[in-house]
Protein backbone atom coordinates (compact mmCIF):
# COMPACT_ATOMS: atom_id res chain seq x y z
CA UNK A 1 0.00 0.00 0.00
CA UNK A 2 2.46 2.20 0.67
CA UNK A 3 4.30 1.74 -2.07
CA UNK A 4 1.40 1.94 -4.23
CA UNK A 5 1.35 5.75 -2.69
CA UNK A 6 4.61 6.57 -3.04
CA UNK A 7 4.46 5.51 -6.65
CA UNK A 8 1.75 7.99 -7.22
CA UNK A 9 3.58 10.81 -5.71
CA UNK A 10 6.82 10.56 -7.75
CA UNK A 11 3.81 10.34 -10.67
CA UNK A 12 2.42 13.81 -9.52
CA UNK A 13 5.74 15.25 -9.38
CA UNK A 14 6.62 14.26 -12.78
CA UNK A 15 3.67 15.50 -14.03
CA UNK A 16 3.93 18.76 -12.16
CA UNK A 17 7.30 19.33 -13.18
CA UNK A 18 7.12 18.31 -16.90
CA UNK A 19 3.87 20.67 -17.02
CA UNK A 20 5.60 23.88 -15.25
CA UNK A 21 7.48 25.59 -18.61
CA UNK A 22 10.89 26.46 -17.85
CA UNK A 23 12.10 29.61 -19.42
CA UNK A 24 15.86 30.39 -19.62
CA UNK A 25 15.97 34.07 -19.97
CA UNK A 26 19.48 35.54 -22.07
CA UNK A 27 20.38 39.15 -22.12
CA UNK A 28 22.15 39.06 -25.61
CA UNK A 29 18.87 37.69 -26.82
CA UNK A 30 17.00 40.08 -25.56
CA UNK A 31 19.25 42.90 -27.05
CA UNK A 32 18.70 41.27 -30.15
CA UNK A 33 15.28 41.51 -30.05
CA UNK A 34 15.12 45.35 -28.87
CA UNK A 35 17.30 46.15 -31.86
CA UNK A 36 15.06 44.27 -34.30
CA UNK A 37 12.04 46.20 -32.47
CA UNK A 38 13.75 49.46 -32.90
CA UNK A 39 14.94 49.22 -37.00
CA UNK A 40 13.80 46.85 -40.06
CA UNK A 41 17.85 44.96 -41.09
CA UNK A 42 17.46 47.61 -43.89
CA UNK A 43 15.90 50.76 -44.10
CA UNK A 44 15.71 54.38 -44.89
CA UNK A 45 14.13 57.01 -42.68
CA UNK A 46 13.01 60.72 -41.94
CA UNK A 47 13.49 62.33 -38.60
CA UNK A 48 14.37 65.62 -36.83
CA UNK A 49 16.45 66.73 -34.17
CA UNK A 50 15.41 69.44 -32.20
CA UNK A 51 18.18 71.42 -29.27
CA UNK A 52 17.14 73.23 -26.65
CA UNK A 53 19.08 76.05 -24.52
CA UNK A 54 18.22 77.23 -21.09
CA UNK A 55 17.50 80.30 -22.81
CA UNK A 56 14.66 78.84 -25.05
CA UNK A 57 16.36 79.43 -27.88
CA UNK A 58 15.97 75.97 -30.17
CA UNK A 59 18.12 74.54 -33.02
CA UNK A 60 16.58 72.23 -35.40
CA UNK A 61 17.79 69.89 -38.20
CA UNK A 62 16.46 67.08 -40.29
CA UNK A 63 18.00 64.29 -41.43
CA UNK A 64 17.36 61.00 -44.31
CA UNK A 65 19.36 58.42 -43.03
CA UNK A 66 20.01 54.43 -44.36
CA UNK A 67 21.13 51.77 -42.31
CA UNK A 68 22.16 47.94 -43.56
CA UNK A 69 23.03 46.06 -40.83
CA UNK A 70 23.88 45.69 -37.45
CA UNK A 71 26.80 48.26 -37.87
CA UNK A 72 26.52 50.58 -41.34
CA UNK A 73 24.50 53.94 -41.53
CA UNK A 74 24.59 56.94 -43.84
CA UNK A 75 23.12 60.14 -43.03
CA UNK A 76 22.13 63.57 -45.18
CA UNK A 77 21.27 66.62 -43.94
CA UNK A 78 18.19 68.31 -45.43
CA UNK A 79 17.57 71.06 -43.24
CA UNK A 80 18.52 73.89 -42.08
CA UNK A 81 19.53 75.39 -45.06
CA UNK A 82 22.96 76.26 -43.93
CA UNK A 83 23.63 72.76 -43.68
CA UNK A 84 22.20 70.86 -46.59
CA UNK A 85 24.30 68.80 -48.74
CA UNK A 86 25.72 67.61 -45.28
CA UNK A 87 26.40 64.13 -44.93
CA UNK A 88 27.82 61.65 -42.80
CA UNK A 89 28.76 57.64 -43.08
CA UNK A 90 29.39 55.34 -39.65
CA UNK A 91 30.85 51.65 -39.92
CA UNK A 92 31.52 50.15 -36.85
CA UNK A 93 33.48 52.44 -34.78
CA UNK A 94 34.75 54.74 -37.83
CA UNK A 95 33.02 57.80 -38.61
CA UNK A 96 32.92 60.36 -41.36
CA UNK A 97 31.68 63.97 -42.00
CA UNK A 98 31.48 65.23 -45.88
CA UNK A 99 31.23 68.79 -46.43
CA UNK A 100 30.56 69.71 -50.19
CA UNK A 101 32.48 72.94 -49.56
CA UNK A 102 35.80 70.77 -48.64
CA UNK A 103 34.98 67.93 -51.03
CA UNK A 104 36.92 65.17 -48.96
CA UNK A 105 35.39 63.22 -45.84
CA UNK A 106 37.03 64.10 -42.84
CA UNK A 107 37.04 61.62 -39.30
CA UNK A 108 35.06 62.50 -36.61
CA UNK A 109 34.19 60.55 -33.65
CA UNK A 110 31.67 59.50 -31.21
CA UNK A 111 31.67 61.60 -28.46
CA UNK A 112 31.53 64.54 -30.74
CA UNK A 113 28.11 66.40 -31.76
CA UNK A 114 27.82 67.40 -35.19
CA UNK A 115 24.99 69.16 -34.03
CA UNK A 116 25.72 70.29 -31.09
CA UNK A 117 23.32 69.85 -28.02
CA UNK A 118 23.00 66.69 -26.01
CA UNK A 119 23.34 64.01 -28.27
CA UNK A 120 26.98 63.21 -29.66
CA UNK A 121 27.72 61.89 -32.95
CA UNK A 122 27.08 58.39 -31.53
CA UNK A 123 23.47 58.93 -30.27
CA UNK A 124 22.40 60.37 -33.65
CA UNK A 125 23.81 57.71 -35.72
CA UNK A 126 23.35 54.58 -33.60
CA UNK A 127 23.96 51.32 -34.71
CA UNK A 128 22.79 47.82 -33.44
CA UNK A 129 22.96 48.02 -29.33
CA UNK A 130 24.31 44.51 -30.10
CA UNK A 131 27.28 45.46 -31.94
CA UNK A 132 28.59 47.39 -28.97
CA UNK A 133 27.65 45.65 -25.79
CA UNK A 134 27.11 42.41 -24.00
CA UNK A 135 24.07 42.11 -21.82
CA UNK A 136 23.18 40.62 -18.71
CA UNK A 137 20.10 40.85 -16.69
CA UNK A 138 20.17 43.17 -14.17
CA UNK A 139 17.26 43.39 -12.49
CA UNK A 140 13.76 41.91 -13.44
CA UNK A 141 10.16 43.09 -12.39
CA UNK A 142 6.57 42.00 -13.33
CA UNK A 143 6.85 44.45 -16.39
CA UNK A 144 10.22 45.02 -17.12
CA UNK A 145 13.56 43.80 -17.71
CA UNK A 146 16.55 45.46 -16.54
CA UNK A 147 19.53 44.98 -18.67
CA UNK A 148 23.13 46.08 -17.69
CA UNK A 149 25.46 46.60 -21.30
CA UNK A 150 28.73 46.28 -20.99
CA UNK A 151 31.06 47.66 -23.94
CA UNK A 152 32.47 44.88 -26.12
CA UNK A 153 35.54 47.59 -26.45
CA UNK A 154 36.91 50.73 -25.18
CA UNK A 155 36.05 52.58 -28.54
CA UNK A 156 32.36 52.53 -27.38
CA UNK A 157 31.18 56.07 -26.36
CA UNK A 158 29.80 55.24 -23.36
CA UNK A 159 31.73 52.14 -21.17
CA UNK A 160 28.47 50.41 -19.79
CA UNK A 161 24.88 51.01 -20.25
CA UNK A 162 21.55 50.12 -17.82
CA UNK A 163 18.47 49.57 -20.03
CA UNK A 164 14.93 49.24 -19.03
CA UNK A 165 12.90 47.19 -21.67
CA UNK A 166 9.10 46.65 -21.53
CA UNK A 167 8.26 42.82 -21.46
CA UNK A 168 5.21 43.56 -23.20
CA UNK A 169 6.62 44.16 -26.73
CA UNK A 170 9.94 44.44 -25.79
CA UNK A 171 9.59 48.45 -26.44
CA UNK A 172 12.69 50.01 -25.25
CA UNK A 173 11.56 52.30 -22.49
CA UNK A 174 15.08 54.18 -21.09
CA UNK A 175 18.82 54.24 -21.11
CA UNK A 176 21.10 55.66 -18.75
CA UNK A 177 24.70 55.78 -20.36
CA UNK A 178 27.42 55.62 -18.40
CA UNK A 179 31.26 56.59 -18.22
CA UNK A 180 34.38 54.25 -17.57
CA UNK A 181 34.90 55.68 -13.72
CA UNK A 182 31.18 54.88 -13.05
CA UNK A 183 29.98 58.91 -13.64
CA UNK A 184 26.62 59.06 -15.45
CA UNK A 185 26.76 61.02 -18.59
CA UNK A 186 23.05 61.03 -20.01
CA UNK A 187 19.61 59.66 -20.11
CA UNK A 188 18.01 59.00 -22.65
CA UNK A 189 13.89 58.57 -22.79
CA UNK A 190 12.14 56.98 -25.62
CA UNK A 191 8.43 57.86 -25.95
CA UNK A 192 5.21 57.99 -27.93
CA UNK A 193 4.95 54.53 -29.06
CA UNK A 194 3.93 55.16 -32.97
CA UNK A 195 2.98 51.90 -35.36
CA UNK A 196 5.03 52.75 -38.57
CA UNK A 197 3.94 50.10 -40.77
CA UNK A 198 5.27 47.20 -42.00
CA UNK A 199 4.77 45.49 -38.29
CA UNK A 200 7.40 48.24 -36.95
CA UNK A 201 6.14 49.65 -33.63
CA UNK A 202 8.41 51.10 -31.63
CA UNK A 203 8.93 54.39 -29.77
CA UNK A 204 8.72 58.10 -32.22
CA UNK A 205 10.48 60.38 -29.83
CA UNK A 206 13.90 59.96 -28.00
CA UNK A 207 14.58 62.55 -25.88
CA UNK A 208 17.87 63.22 -23.90
CA UNK A 209 19.55 65.21 -21.00
CA UNK A 210 22.40 65.24 -19.12
CA UNK A 211 23.84 66.40 -15.25
CA UNK A 212 26.48 67.85 -17.40
CA UNK A 213 24.45 70.04 -20.01
CA UNK A 214 22.34 71.30 -16.95
CA UNK A 215 19.05 73.09 -18.74
CA UNK A 216 20.01 72.27 -21.89
CA UNK A 217 17.41 69.39 -23.61
CA UNK A 218 17.55 67.47 -26.93
CA UNK A 219 15.16 65.71 -28.75
CA UNK A 220 14.37 63.10 -31.96
CA UNK A 221 11.39 63.01 -33.47
CA UNK A 222 11.01 59.70 -35.96
CA UNK A 223 8.59 61.02 -38.91
CA UNK A 224 9.03 57.93 -41.25
CA UNK A 225 10.72 54.81 -41.05
CA UNK A 226 10.43 52.13 -44.29
CA UNK A 227 12.11 49.13 -45.14
CA UNK A 228 14.06 49.45 -48.22
CA UNK A 229 17.30 47.42 -49.50
CA UNK A 230 20.16 49.14 -50.15
CA UNK A 231 23.08 47.93 -51.65
CA UNK A 232 27.08 47.76 -49.70
CA UNK A 233 27.84 50.84 -52.40
CA UNK A 234 25.94 53.04 -50.66
CA UNK A 235 28.14 52.86 -47.20
CA UNK A 236 31.14 53.99 -48.79
CA UNK A 237 33.58 56.91 -48.52
CA UNK A 238 32.36 57.91 -52.45
CA UNK A 239 28.84 57.68 -52.31
CA UNK A 240 28.64 60.35 -49.40
CA UNK A 241 28.46 62.81 -52.68
CA UNK A 242 25.43 61.28 -53.82
CA UNK A 243 23.52 60.12 -50.63
CA UNK A 244 20.75 62.56 -51.46
CA UNK A 245 19.92 61.47 -54.51
CA UNK A 246 18.75 58.14 -52.95
CA UNK A 247 15.72 59.94 -52.03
Amino acid sequence: MRKHKLYELVLICAFIFTAIPVFAVDANQILKQVDEKLMPESYESYRKLINEEPSGRKREYTFYSVKKGIDKIAMYYLAPASEKGRATLRLGENMWLYIPNVGKPIRITSMQSITGGVFNNADIMQIDYQAEYNASIKEETKKEYILELKAKSKTVAYDNLKMWVAKEGLILEKIECYGVSGMLIKTLEFKEVKDFGEGLVRPSVVETNSPLYKGYRSYMIYQKIKSRKLSDEVFTLNYLPKLGELR
